[in-house]
């Protein structure tokens, strides 16, 4: 999402750490070209406005003009100051309360309200170790109620049994009492949404939260939208009262100015971040760390916790003690390493977490580096027989045309994955008489930087 605004504040610090020595017209002219990104990203005129000047007020300073690095300097100030812009801490979802804790999901028709309910719930069951309800409050929609149903069956997740022609209060209520007879920890009230704010939607809202009297009230908006993501958010705090915010499709082509201005304009927190269409692409909202990803630093934190919530430890010391033995990388160990790969979001999105790779992304783009060819190679060697996979040498001119066939892919997609797995095992063959250390340096580096293209 931040990618035109990230490449063009690296660009302006780029010009600024390069000039050595600083003047307050240079700092001047910095924050005149930061203001104009920020304006073109979709960031509120006020949230602009206050952002440059704080900025500018510190960066002036005799201790920044003054100092050796007086570019790296200001490019602190700005991360300080965009820091507390995102809110300056990760505010968690409170479930510090006598259970059932009540979470009241709010939003307009197409914010993704539903899905973003099932992956709250998913996560609260997998990180937090929750047993959590389910209950759609949606009567309008058609099918909503039977939407919320298929989601839960799929994350193996409770769902509250629809009744037919029960109004949304009596719902909400019924899912509190069954939480509480059932001793769930969460109950997650999925209310209805409408194309736009009207009274209905607010009346019928504050009628769920004043019989629920939730103990979260979380605002699901579409960053797709910008500014107008801003102007719902703050209707929906005048009117009924919310404890945070959940960004969707945050890892859109959008200018990203929702995202920024947000916590400025409502005073509410962003608890958490969608960025996938898959039921776990819930990121809890750390403010410090898309900064970091804004001003092209990475984010290393994510990058690591992501590896350890995807890697299989077990598989990772069961393929290194095969390979210090003597054992022969074959094609199972490379899909292993592809599944792996595509876990964490793919090359694409372990680059984006990674610090200076934003100067980088053209020219990733011209390396022939295509994320569905992971998902290619996968269904080619799925298309092995298990013999096949385990020798290389059988795989002549026959075998490959039904190999290609089976996967639905060219005789040369074949021969290019067997030529990659070919120089990986080589290198796995050097990479034994290293010992261990030496195993562990080389692994996630050359499959890196192997993935080809089609």
């Amino acid at each position: 999402m931040f990618d035109n605004l990230s490449n063009k504040l690296t660009g302006i610090f780029d010009r600024l750490t390069g000039r050595g020595a600083l003047n307050e017209a240079d700092v001047t002219e910095a924050m005149r070209e930061v203001r104009m990104a920020l304006l073109e990203a979709d960031v509120a005129l006020d949230v602009v406005k206050d952002f440059t000047a704080k900025v500018k007020e510190r960066a002036i300073g005799h201790e920044v003009l003054r100092s050796i690095t007086p570019g790296q300097q200001v490019i602190k100030i700005v991360h300080d100051n965009l820091v507390e812009l995102l809110g300056a801490t990760a505010e968690p979802i409170n479930l510090q309360v006598t259970p059932p804790a009540v979470i009241m999901m709010l939003g307009l028709q197409g914010s993704g309200k539903t899905t973003t309910s099932a992956k709250l719930a998913k996560f609260l069951t997998d990180k937090e170790n929750k047993k959590v309800l389910l209950a759609s409050l949606d009567v309008q929609r058609p099918a909503a109620q039977e939407q919320l149903a298929v989601l839960g069956q799929q994350i193996n997740v409770a769902t509250l049994p629809v009744v037919a022609g029960q109004q949304p209060v009596d719902i909400a209520r019924r899912a509190i009492d069954t939480a509480r007879k059932e001793v769930f920890d969460v109950v997650i009230l999925d209310t209805a949404g409408r194309l736009a704010i009207d009274d209905a939607l607010m009346a019928e809202a504050a009628a769920v939260r004043d019989a629920a009297k939730p103990h979260e009230s979380l605002l699901v908006v579409d960053a797709m939208t910008g500014q107008d993501a801003v102007n719902t958010a703050k209707q929906f705090n005048e009117k009924i009262g919310v404890t945070g915010i959940v960004l969707t499709r945050i890892d859109g082509d959008a200018r990203g100015g929702a995202a920024l201005s947000m916590r400025a304009v409502t005073g509410k927190p962003i608890k958490f971040l969608g960025v996938g269409e898959r039921t776990d692409a819930l990121e809890v909202y750390h403010p410090d760390r898309l900064a970091g990803r804004i001003l092209g630093m990475g984010d290393v934190v994510s990058l690591v916790e992501k590896a350890a919530a995807t890697i299989d430890m077990q598989d990772a010391q069961d393929m290194t003690e095969k390979f210090l033995s003597g054992g022969k990388f074959d094609f199972n160990d490379l899909a292993k390493q592809m599944q792996q790969m595509r876990k964490m979001g793919g090359m694409g999105g372990m680059l984006n977490l990674l610090p200076g790779m934003g100067k980088m992304k053209e020219q990733l783009k011209n390396a022939n580096i295509d994320e569905k060819a992971i998902k290619r190679q996968e269904a080619i060697i799925q298309s092995m027989t298990p013999v096949e996979r385990k020798n290389a040498d059988l795989l002549q001119a026959s075998r490959k045309r039904r190999i290609a066939a089976g996967a639905g892919v060219d005789v040369s997609d074949v021969n290019r994955l067997i030529k990659q797995f070919l120089e990986m095992q080589r290198v796995m063959k050097q990479v034994q008489k290293m010992g261990k250390s030496g195993f562990m340096r080389s692994m996630m580096p050359r499959f890196g930087g192997g993935i080809p293209g089609k």
